[in-house]
């Protein structure tokens, strides 16, 4: 299997998307392709297609990976800075619920969309999941194939 070049030719022999302009623009909700268009109908739905260039963006398969993202990326930063707290203040229990719990819940919120256009960006420009213009499909279990 040839690893992807980026800067260079794709390895479906596609021209390599820059990585980091379609992350960049599905962070801030845009189109991936061109970042003109929007990128969500409503807070978390994707467009189907970019009203502008008109690429498909119904295919994407984002799932659960911007929630799992935000979970590591807050938990990373929510714990390192309760534990911060405590150790330079004498906050109580119910002081430390009343700071970090509402904190969570809106940075949670607040990250959600833009990780998720991260995630849609980074598909398409590797190609991924139905942007390739071909039909996604299933990896074989090599324990089936061998009966």
């Amino acid at each position: 299997m040839e690893e992807q070049v980026f800067g260079g030719e794709h390895h479906s022999g596609r021209p390599a998307r820059s990585l980091g302009t379609a992350m960049k623009r599905g962070m801030l909700g845009c189109c991936p392709n061109c970042g003109k268009g929007r990128l969500f109908r409503s807070f978390l739905k994707i467009v189907d297609h970019c009203e502008v260039c008109g690429e498909a963006m119904h295919h994407h398969r984002a799932d659960d990976l911007p929630a799992y993202l935000v979970v590591v990326i807050l938990g990373h930063i929510i714990v390192a800075a309760a534990m911060t707290v405590e150790q330079s203040t004498t906050l109580s229990l119910p002081q430390h619920l009343a700071i970090w719990i509402p904190l969570t819940i809106v940075l949670c919120v607040a990250m959600l969309r833009p990780v998720k256009g991260a995630v849609v960006g980074l598909q398409w420009a590797l190609y991924m999941h139905g942007f390739s213009g071909r039909a996604d499909a299933l990896d074989s279990h090599p324990e089936i194939e061998h009966r």
